[in-house]
């Protein structure tokens, strides 16, 4: 018989240290990125300007292009602005929303990224995804892979704790994303790729029972790498399935009927995790997943992100409109208001108790 193999679409270079970015110059030239450092660096408005004056001297050649926000028109201009720069590679210099319009004007000007994460606030970081506000709300745009992913504890370390809490609550929600892929492949026949959710899970799995705090380099080092492995998965899978269930559909809905109360991503997907697990009938895992989030300072019930009971029940109402054809225990239980609101109560009281 023939021995199979696949390749797995992954970035040549992974580096999650202290002083990761001490010489990020260096690291690009050694790895045939970028030898003579002719680099379009993407970076905020805000801290964006001190990473600058940080890293500027080191890369004369580079340019800098400040992004104005994280919509699909912030990433356009971004593309248009690189275009003709002739440049060896694109960097995305910051959190979620710089590196997702980086990621998506790289692809736009056929570049390679490099994604250099200055928080831990979700897995979007390493995924083949760019997610951009536009007109209807927000969307998800594919891209390639970065070619490189930087990550210096360091400077994560001076990043706002609840970028880091956002992670985790990202992080974890993969336990309920893979359990709900598995349930749309036993009832529905869907094709579950079985490396990639391995991945997905023990990422999650890591984060969720590690001991430490967001204070110790130990445990940001398994969340960034959980968070890495967690994009790649994506990709493995071809899907963002790996890491998006009912927990993201909850998270959608958040955003989409409330986007100016809507709590961070990681803070929706944790709580989102934790009520499917409930709802799924994994009581143990989902009280784990609750004690886990409480002790990293997350939210457990809609109250503590400042909603009502009905607002929640809602919520979880339009949920699986925020994905269509997506099959995940929302959709398995097809509840009603009622339902909901019972099922919640009952969560409510599992998680007090």
């Amino acid at each position: 018989m023939p021995v199979l193999t696949r390749l797995i679409p992954s970035p040549v270079v992974v580096d999650i240290s202290r002083g990761a970015l001490d010489d990020l110059a260096g690291l690009l030239a050694d790895q045939r990125i970028s030898s003579n450092g002719k680099l379009a660096f993407a970076i905020s408005g805000g801290s964006g300007a001190a990473l600058r004056e940080r890293f500027a001297p080191a890369l004369p050649s580079a340019d800098w292009y400040e992004v104005g926000g994280g919509t699909i028109d912030d990433a356009i201009k971004l593309a248009d602005a690189m275009k003709s720069g002739r440049y060896d590679a694109v960097v995305g210099l910051g959190g979620g929303k710089i590196i997702d319009c980086a990621k998506f004007a790289a692809a736009r000007i056929g570049l390679p990224l490099v994604a250099v994460a200055t928080n831990l606030s979700h897995d979007g970081l390493c995924s083949p995804v760019a997610t951009l506000d536009n007109d209807a709300g927000r969307g998800s745009y594919g891209v390639p892979n970065p070619i490189a992913v930087v990550i210096d504890l360091d400077v994560i370390r001076e990043a706002p704790a609840r970028f880091v809490r956002s992670g985790i609550g990202d992080a974890i929600s993969n336990i309920s994303a893979v359990r709900d892929w598995e349930l749309a492949h036993t009832v529905r026949g869907e094709s579950i790729d079985g490396l990639a959710a391995a991945m997905a899970r023990q990422a999650g799995e890591a984060v969720l029972r590690h001991p430490g705090t967001v204070g110790d380099d130990a445990f940001l080092q398994v969340l960034a790498e959980g968070l890495v492995l967690t994009g790649i998965s994506m990709s493995v899978a071809g899907d963002s399935r790996p890491a998006s269930g009912a927990c993201h559909e909850i998270n959608h809905a958040f955003d989409l009927l409330y986007p100016k109360r809507a709590a961070s991503h990681g803070e929706q997907c944790g709580l989102g995790a934790a009520f499917a697990t409930f709802l799924r009938g994994d009581r143990e895992m989902s009280m784990l997943m609750v004690s886990v989030l409480r002790r990293h300072g997350l939210p457990v019930l809609p109250a503590d992100i400042g909603f009502e009971e009905d607002e929640f029940v809602k919520v979880v109402e339009y949920a699986p409109e925020t994905r269509p054809g997506r099959y995940t225990i929302l959709e398995h239980l097809d509840l009603s208001a009622d339902q909901i609101r019972d099922a919640y109560r009952d969560y409510a009281e599992a998680i007090s108790s």
